[in-house]
């Protein structure tokens, strides 16, 4: 069953409120995505029980 969900977060850079969606199937994950404002690339991490979001994290990338 995919479930896809909205997340809203501050950039770790630029501090602007972006959003990316999130897939629930991935209980685990832990990836880089590019801030869609200053371009910078963040460092992403959560987790999900079930379909609840339990832990989010986004980090500048080190040495950047």
């Amino acid at each position: 069953k995919e479930s896809l969900m909205e997340h809203f977060f501050s950039c770790p850079y630029c501090w602007e409120r972006i959003s990316m969606i999130l897939d629930s199937s991935e209980e685990d994950s832990d990836y880089i995505e590019d801030c869609e404002v200053c371009c910078r690339p963040i460092e992403l991490s959560f987790k999900f029980s079930g379909e609840y979001l339990v832990d989010f994290e986004a980090r500048k990338m080190e040495g950047i």
